[in-house]
């Protein structure tokens, strides 16, 4: 263990190796595991649970692979049930693999609810003891440490409280180093969890652990309502992954504890870490991000309404609990209709001298709304926001003049499709007249656009679609309806999006292709530290000297955009 850490109050155990797997649409690889485990260690997590060895042959490579990795504080467990009914302890399958996973932890589950031993399990309520207290022994003579988790237990204090508490008893008698809490099933309210916490705190001396479900959408205040009655170790899942509606989420639950409750967790540099860490398990399990997540989400810190900018402006704490830097996220000002024109200075700053020119500001500002008016959406899309900015304060200097473009689709009797896009321009002087053919009418004006312009900027072919949306602004229009169009770009220094509406799907993502382009040539004028003006065509290159190009990620097949 890194002997500068903090001694924490509240121990994490993060389980989204295992009951994070358990989310629908999430699937794992082994890799992907391994490389989880690694942030989360970073992070600072005091345990990571690595699956269940006795379920699948993947949880058994993980814990074999997972000896290699150089862990700085967390520790490894394994999980698994008790013993089976009918088997003895040391022959037992699932203890001999959560022994062989060579673990210095391992989690053991028995049940607490004597719903769930009649029905689920089918043996006596005194057998189910013997299983709690037999595993739970022979494991300790293994393992360094044996967590307990008593599965259901709410709904079995509920219940029957006295029956409940005996299989708290069995795990403790034979020497569980910390009793885990478990509202499984997620319906449990706040009050209900602390009274019954604190009625086991009163009973035992073992330390408590508490593990929630969010089937109420409760996890976390049940999880936060279990450490104020006495619990010193919180179990749950990066971003909330788990079965059903999921766990508590560790990105929400940890900053509770540190910034809310004032506890040490995992201590407050390593939670300048967990926005990084919840993006990029979002990117591992190949999900979304929630841009409303609470701490961590894109809009955790965005403000839109005029008022809430000036506010901010002033002093950050008129909108916002806690530093966005805390949990390592950012302030996003956003642009739109309802904006004022503190969100205009805050987005723009004084690149343009909005400041001093009122004139300028109103200008700008009477223009985004007119805009979002019909349909335009630029607090997603602010690289079509700086380029209106620009166009609106003189600040504008177009790289290239559009003389005409068209799309011809044609679709054979076999059912196959092909597009192909023409573009006539203008490049200081110089008129291209060039075509591409793509898998959608989009694709192919990317491509004809593209080889129109690449002699001139080279630096196009760096440039990749990564996202393409489309959304219907009016639609009992039905066919004629108006359409906005997102198109998301990005090269090896960043993303940025762009916005087109129109009566017409293709005129629309045109507006919003052309947007992208013309960015990426302002982005790199920047860096040279000039205005953005046309360049002279690019000398060729002397035979046997080409560098090869990039390769361009193409809009994927199938997506007809």
């Amino acid at each position: 263990m890194n002997a500068k850490r903090k001694t924490s109050e509240v121990q994490v155990y993060d389980t989204t190796l295992r009951d994070g797997c358990q989310s629908e649409h999430v699937a794992f690889s082994l890799w992907d595991k391994l490389d989880i485990a690694s942030r989360l260690d970073d992070l600072g997590v005091h345990y990571i649970e690595g699956g269940y060895p006795g379920s699948n042959p993947k949880d058994l490579e993980f814990f074999r692979e997972a000896r290699a990795l150089k862990l700085g504080r967390a520790k490894l467990a394994a999980f698994g049930a008790t013993r089976h009914a009918k088997s003895k302890v040391a022959t037992d399958p699932g203890i001999r693999a959560l022994i062989a996973a060579g673990t210095s932890a391992v989690t053991l589950f028995g049940k607490a609810w004597d719903l769930h031993v009649r029905d689920a399990l089918r043996v006596s309520l005194e057998e189910n003891l013997r299983m709690v207290r037999d595993s739970v022994h022979y494991l300790k003579y293994h393992v360094d440490e044996v967590l307990f988790d008593a599965e259901h237990f709410f709904d079995g204090f509920r219940a029957d409280e006295t029956y409940a508490l005996r299989v708290l008893e069995a795990a403790a008698e034979a020497g569980a180093d910390l009793l885990v809490l478990c509202e499984t099933n997620g319906g449990r309210l706040p009050e209900e969890v602390a009274a019954a916490v604190s009625t086991v705190r009163a009973r035992f001396d073992v330390p408590l652990g508490i593990h929630t479900h969010n089937d109420a959408g409760l996890a976390v205040a049940n999880s936060l309502a279990a450490v104020r009655a006495g619990c010193r170790h919180v179990q749950g899942t990066i971003n909330g992954l788990g079965e059903r509606c999921g766990n508590a989420d560790l990105a929400v639950l940890v900053p509770d504890l540190e910034l809310k409750m004032d506890l040490a967790a995992i201590g407050r540099e390593n939670l300048a870490k967990l926005t990084r860490v919840s993006r990029c398990a979002y990117e591992i399990a190949n999900q979304n991000l929630r841009d409303n997540q609470p701490y961590v989400g894109r809009s955790a810190f965005a403000h839109k309404g005029g008022m809430h900018v000036s506010g901010v402006r002033r002093n950050p704490a008129t909108y916002e609990h806690v530093p966005p830097a805390s949990v390592g996220n950012a302030r996003r000002v956003l642009v739109s209709e309802l904006s004022g024109r503190s969100n205009i200075a805050a987005v723009m700053g004084e690149r343009f001298g909005l400041k001093k020119d009122p004139a300028k500001m109103r200008a700008v500002l009477e223009r985004v709304q007119q805009l979002e008016h019909e349909g335009y959406q630029f607090e997603a899309a602010e690289a079509s926001l700086e380029l209106l900015v620009r166009k609106l304060t003189g600040a504008y200097k177009p790289a290239f003049e559009l003389l005409d473009f068209r799309v011809t689709i044609d679709v054979a009797g076999d059912g196959r499709e092909s597009s192909v896009g023409t573009v006539k321009l203008r490049v200081d002087g110089t008129v291209e007249h060039t075509a591409g053919e793509g898998n959608g009418p989009v694709n192919a004006l990317d491509e004809a656009l593209r080889k129109a312009l690449e002699k001139f900027y080279p630096s196009l072919r760096e440039v990749s679609l990564l996202d393409y949306k489309v959304r219907i602004i009016n639609a009992k229009a039905a066919t004629a309806a108006r359409t906005c169009v997102m198109i998301e770009s990005g090269d090896r220094d960043g993303r940025w999006t762009t916005v087109g509406v129109s009566d017409n799907i293709i005129a629309a993502s045109w507006i919003a292709l052309v947007d992208s382009i013309e960015y990426k040539l302002l982005k790199d004028a920047s860096r040279r530290g000039r205005r953005p003006d046309r360049r002279k065509k690019a000398p060729a290159r002397k035979a046997g000297k080409a560098k090869k190009a990039r390769p361009r990620r193409k809009a994927k097949k199938g997506k007809r955009s």
